[in-house]
């Protein structure tokens, strides 16, 4: 997948939303110690000091990188990061009093007691949240999967070091055998190394990885056992992340490349695009705004649709559909119904009228399925994208974003060759590149897989407003752009 050239942004947000709690909460204290009150909104001089606070801490956050390179800080590091960290918060809290003149009625041991609190209260609550990190890496309840890319004999070694060393919380999906020794071991139902379970070899590697759920791919093999150069290129260009030992270290087209720290080993991680974790922290935040934003439009919409929907089509007003999402994640995805309740039932019907070759995708003039047609609440809706509005209900559950690549069926995914799963490589989104590249002009399901990839491999959050511009401009224009 394209991956954050640093930690991912849900670990950074954990961390600064913590990090606001321990600061307001050592704030409070503070306040209390000084002036023997609770709370300390009974002044106006001391309630503007959370707000300040808060700014303060934001600005410090993201202008100092304070949580780079966090989950790999031993607890000396920790605490002196803290304190950088702590200290330019106090110091621009005071700059602030002196700027505003009101320094003279503030209390100095309120601004001096909440930095040395929040100085202890930070690094408990960092040292205690990387610990939970890690127990949940090790229970198998963390989210990203990992696949070991090697050979029996070291594979009950790379096991152990990544439970000791599993900073980054993935979990071990499989261990993929790849010397020749070992085709009959995989071949034996239910084998385990380590309580793992074996689950391909040097042949099946690349099918395994396109079927099922895998973020990132370790690789490590003796000098002496061959590592074929296609599947390699094959991972990365599924959009899988590959870290491979420096000692096997080969570069494939397309791909960007950086040297990390995994677990105790050195390695080099491919991917087909890196960005700055900022950047993705930035795009969540963008997410959540805009699927509040729209779940609101929803609620208004659905006043006005929902009676008209059920009159012309009696039946549920919503429609559900399991679909693939990033990485082969299956999630329940949410549209206003546009269809007669047997729409999936008569699809298999209209197969021979899909313009989309192979079936890869589903799409077809004048579709007789649409409740009343063309010129009906089904075709108004659909023209002007409103079935999409529920979605905004999976951007905000962080199953979509509001851009990116649209997931497929089950039935649709279970087709893909191997380099279609790139366009699993990101979350899948209300619009992308392709739906405003003209997406009713689009039959050609190559096409869509080309600008998908061009999307993720040149992703930053300037394309994405681009994209969110031009999909307005088209749904505006009713060509349905998305």
């Amino acid at each position: 997948m394209y991956r954050k050239s640093s930690k991912g942004w849900t670990k950074h947000l954990d961390f600064i939303l913590l990090d606001m709690a321990s600061l307001q909460l050592a704030y409070f204290a503070a306040y209390m110690i000084r002036h023997r009150s609770v709370f300390p909104l009974d002044n106006q001089l001391y309630r503007d000091m959370i707000f300040v606070f808060c700014f303060a801490q934001v600005f410090v956050t993201f202008v100092n990188d304070s949580f780079k390179n966090v989950l790999k800080r031993g607890y000396y590091q920790e605490f002196t990061a803290s304190m950088r960290h702590a200290g330019i918060i106090v110091l621009l809290a005071i700059l602030y009093l002196f700027s505003t003149r009101e320094s003279l009625e503030y209390s100095r041991i309120v601004v001096g007691v909440t930095g040395v609190l929040y100085v202890l209260m930070t690094w408990a609550v960092r040292t205690l949240w990387k610990k939970a990190l890690a127990r949940r890496g090790m229970d198998g309840r963390t989210e990203r999967t990992m696949v070991l890319l090697t050979t029996a004999g070291m594979a009950p070694d790379l096991i152990r070091n990544f439970r000791q060393n599993n900073y980054r919380g993935l979990r071990l999906a499989g261990i993929a055998l790849m010397e020749e020794a070992d085709k009959e071991k995989v071949c034996q139902e239910g084998m385990r190394i380590e309580d793992i379970p074996v689950v391909a070899d040097a042949a099946s590697m690349a099918d395994y990885v396109c079927q099922d759920w895998v973020d990132e791919v370790f690789i490590s093999l003796p000098r002496e056992v061959e590592l074929p150069e296609t599947l390699y290129d094959d991972l990365i260009a599924m959009g899988v992340t590959v870290h491979l030992r420096l000692l096997r270290a080969m570069r494939s087209e397309g791909q960007k490349q950086s040297v990390e720290r995994l677990g105790s080993y050195t390695v080099l991680s491919s991917s087909i695009n890196m960005a700055p974790a900022k950047q993705f922290l930035y795009k969540r935040l963008l997410d959540i705004l805009g699927g509040v934003v729209g779940c609101m439009i929803t609620a208004v919409l659905y006043i006005f649709i929902a009676p008209v929907i059920y009159i012309q089509s009696p039946g549920p007003i919503f429609f559900s559909q399991e679909r693939v999402g990033m990485n082969g994640r299956k999630f329940r995805i949410y549209k206003f119904r546009s269809m007669y309740m047997d729409a999936e039932e008569r699809k298999q019907e209209l197969m021979k009228q899909n313009k989309v070759k192979d079936g890869m995708m589903f799409k077809m003039d004048h579709d007789p399925r649409i409740i009343g047609g063309e010129h009906g609440i089904g075709g108004v809706i659909r023209r002007f994208s409103l079935d999409e509005f529920p979605q905004f209900w999976n951007v905000l559950k962080g199953d979509m974003s509001l851009v990116g690549t649209r997931p497929p069926t089950v039935e649709e995914w279970r087709k893909y060759d191997l380099h279609h799963r790139v366009r699993l490589a990101t979350k899948p989104g209300i619009t992308g590149m392709w739906q405003v590249s003209g997406r009713s002009g689009i039959t050609d399901f190559e096409e869509v897989v080309r600008l998908d990839k061009k999307y993720i491999m040149e992703w930053s959050m300037g394309l994405d407003l681009r994209i969110l511009c031009r999909t307005v401009g088209a749904v505006l224009r009713s060509d349905g752009a998305m």
